[in-house]
């Protein structure tokens, strides 16, 4: 007791320390294994949810701290109120920013009627059964010309020609005979005045030759027909045969307004569907008619059906060969509360259609990859036959950055279907940057990188102006280019040997393009992103000698190189064309130097199809 008392004070000191430390302790978290610093921030971690993520990918959820195992960032605690909205694992979550970055918009899945307004291009034309041939019922010597150029204007009983005929001579003569006995043989007067009303004169003709009582050596054609002469046969002085045609007339009255319809806009088109167009010539008026045939067969070389509009045509404005803009709205009878999305909404690849739904969270924005079956082309929307439902979201724009961050965590995406990891961050492994040397000693010794100011990778399909960039690297990427429209050349020849060759030499350029001259880092990973899409379709094409199954992976080649020539340029003026027909119907990208349509995807078969969709500057 003494003892105590000697040391009171010392033991009210210790204690009084040791209540301090352990009140202090448990406001600070607990130790150094739930708090971390960043080395401007302390971070502690939510005692509720006792987890950590990444503030640029919140699917990321790690019991301990650290970098981000997609992006390299320094991990955040999770907050409990961000882990109560469950995530699923093939979910691609994106942030408010990204969102906005990469101009992603979304549209409701919803129900329509199936109609589709379908444009067509066509001509005027004469309507066939209002063409005539004037034929001389009569042989002799043509004598005068009435009617002298192609385009002169007749009508029926006016004179066109006047010609000196022997045999008309001859049935005068017996004419004349018969006159004189006629009380006695009527029935032979009755004869010879139907022979010459066999030759086609009037009854006014034969009555003016009676009259006069003398025979006519020469006698007036009149005209069968009215209309416009579009071709005239005979010159003054010609001997014609009987039957033989004089003039080929067309009456305009009516005319046909021929168009052309793609096969797959064929089954849109109905008898008695309205059609609404405009000529070329005729600027500020809109003429309506209806469609009253189309063609059971499809052109074998132009892919395309004639469609028939008939059209009155009083004031004859409307004249052979005029150009016309012809538009259908149309609709499918037997399809009824269609689930329809935007063109936009689409990614393809191969024969796989692929959409991303938005999952419907209240705070978190994701979405996930889904394969669907499309039906009808409606113009700018797909008929959906299974696969999405009426309510739901689908992103409509910025969808290939969706893709791409897909393809960053290894999930499904339209160029991995099945999953998997991905070359992320800075790590490329062991790429041959183009001086033979591996890069992963490089980035091994690098182990001083910041990595808290890493960011994920960027998306080349979220960027559309030009990346400044040495021309050097432009000069390789040129050589790159180069090659690529040798192998549009082969397929446009047919030629899928010559295509392999040119792409196994596209493939030697590409490993010669040096990565290290792309100082910027964005410019950094826009080329790692599409140098690998580029290698991947080159190598596929250099695998195989069958020209379609290569006119496949082509597309894919022209839609990344096309990125990566707007981006960082090849000292070339491109031309961007199209082909709607490519791809079965689904219609494909290539890039050309000349304007002019030499189509890769179709060959030899429709070798001009196709459209200048844009131009690439130097």
């Amino acid at each position: 007791m003494e003892y105590f008392q000697k040391y009171k004070n010392y033991f009210i000191a210790a204690g009084i320390l040791i209540v301090g430390i352990l009140i202090g302790s448990l406001f600070s978290g607990g130790g150094s294994e739930n708090s971390h610093k960043d080395g401007e921030h302390e971070y502690v971690q939510d005692p509720e949810t006792q987890l950590w993520t990444c503030s640029m990918h919140p699917q990321i959820k790690m019991e301990k701290p650290g970098n981000c195992p997609i992006c390299g960032m320094e991990l955040i605690p999770l907050e409990e109120s961000d882990a109560s909205e469950s995530i699923a694992s093939n979910e691609i979550v994106m942030t408010e920013e990204a969102i906005q970055l990469a101009n992603i918009q979304t549209t409701v899945v919803k129900e329509s009627d199936a109609a589709k307004e379908i444009h067509l291009l066509g001509r005027v034309k004469p309507d066939e059964r209002l063409l005539f041939s004037q034929v001389s019922h009569i042989p002799g010597r043509i004598e005068r010309l009435y009617v002298n150029f192609t385009g002169e204007k007749v009508y029926a009983g006016q004179k066109i020609v006047r010609i000196y005929s022997p045999e008309l001579i001859s049935a005068q003569k017996e004419l004349f005979e018969t006159i004189k006995s006629k009380e006695v043989y009527p029935q032979l007067y009755a004869a010879s005045r139907n022979k010459l009303k066999l030759w086609k004169l009037s009854d006014a003709q034969i009555d003016a030759i009676e009259k006069s009582g003398k025979v006519q050596e020469q006698i007036d054609i009149l005209s069968d027909h009215s209309g416009y002469v579009m071709q005239r046969n005979v010159e003054l002085g010609n001997y014609i045969m009987e039957g033989q045609t004089l003039f080929e007339i067309a009456n305009l009255s009516t005319v046909w307004v021929m168009f052309e319809a793609y096969e797959s806009d064929i089954p849109w088109i109905n008898i008695d569907d309205k059609v609404t167009f405009a000529i070329q010539a005729l600027p500020g008026k809109t003429f309506a008619g209806k469609v009253t045939y189309v063609d059971p067969f499809v052109s074998s070389s132009t892919r395309v059906a004639k469609v028939r509009v008939e059209v009155k045509n009083p004031n004859n404005k409307l004249l052979p060969e005029m150009y016309a803009n012809g538009r259908i709205t149309a609709e499918m009878s037997d399809v009824e509360d269609a689930i329809i999305i935007p063109k936009s909404s689409v990614l393809w690849t191969g024969k796989r259609a692929v959409v991303y739904v938005k999952v419907p969270h209240e705070r978190t924005i994701s979405f996930v990859f889904r394969e669907i079956e499309l039906g009808a082309d409606m113009g700018d929307y797909y008929i959906v036959e299974s696969g999405l439902e009426a309510g739901e979201v689908v992103a409509t724009n910025g969808v290939f950055r969706i893709d791409a961050s897909a393809q960053l965590v290894g999930q499904k995406s339209m160029m991995n279907p099945e999953g998997g990891a991905v070359m992320t961050g800075h790590n490329h492994g062991a790429m041959d940057m183009g001086d033979g040397n591996s890069t992963k000693g490089a980035m091994d010794d690098d182990s001083s990188m910041d990595h808290s100011k890493m960011e994920t990778k960027t998306d080349h399909s979220a960027m559309d102006g030009r990346l400044k960039v040495s021309e050097t690297f432009k000069g390789q990427l040129e050589n790159v280019f180069d090659t690529y429209l040798s192998i549009k050349d082969a397929l446009v020849k047919d030629n899928g040997n010559m295509a392999k060759t040119q792409a196994a030499a596209l493939l030697d350029f590409l490993a010669k393009v040096d990565m290290k001259l792309l100082t910027d880092h964005g410019a950094h990973d826009h080329w790692m992103t599409i140098s690998k899409e580029i290698k991947s379709s080159s190598k596929s094409i250099s695998e195989t000698a069958d020209i379609e199954e290569q006119r496949g992976h082509f597309k894919h080649l022209s839609a990344h190189l096309s990125k990566g020539v707007r981006l960082f340029g090849v000292n070339q003026k491109i031309y961007e064309q199209f082909c709607p027909m490519a791809d079965n119907n689904k219609g494909a990208y290539w890039l050309s130097l000349e304007e002019a349509i030499q189509n890769p995807y179709m060959g030899g078969k429709m070798l001009t199809c196709g459209t200048t969709e844009s131009t690439i500057d130097q």
